[in-house]
């Protein structure tokens, strides 16, 4: 018993003796720091094959503006418009539901639709209803490849 009660007294800074140490005050927590809060990512995939550098691109662009916001982005979803797979939208607002996650970072809006209703009914669902906070890099309606 005494050999289970030492290591919990030695933990909480105190010397087998009983006599008090310093609990390393001048250093930071060993968790303080680590722990980012974790985004989610949405993205469409463009539409020509030939764009998957793009693709990486954008999505190596969220990676690096959600850690210069301070988080990790844990996971993409990326809607590929194949009919045979499930809607990255669905799965991305069910992982909202089911984690701690309330962040969703976007390229821009376009990724959402190209017609203005639709982005404002999407980004509706994750702000009002599901209570995310939608973090968009571009606020223009269209991708920057189709601007010119």
């Amino acid at each position: 018993m005494f050999a289970q009660v030492k290591p919990l007294l030695w933990m909480a800074g105190w010397r087998a003796v009983g006599t008090p140490v310093p609990l390393l005050a001048n250093r930071p927590h060993p968790l303080e720091g680590r722990m980012t809060p974790a985004m989610f990512g949405y993205m469409r995939q463009l539409a020509r094959g030939d764009d998957k550098d793009e693709n990486e691109a954008i999505k190596a662009e969220l990676a690096r503006h959600a850690t210069r916001e301070g988080f990790t982005l844990e996971r993409m979803f990326i809607e590929r418009l194949r009919a045979d797979e499930e809607s990255a939208f669905f799965a991305l607002t069910d992982a909202l539901k089911s984690t701690n996650v309330k962040h969703v970072i976007v390229p821009s809006l376009w990724h959402f639709g190209r017609l203005p209703g639709l982005q404002a009914a999407m980004r509706d669902h994750i702000e009002r209803e599901i209570g995310a906070r939608l973090w968009v890099v571009q606020s223009s309606s269209m991708p920057r490849s189709s601007a010119s």
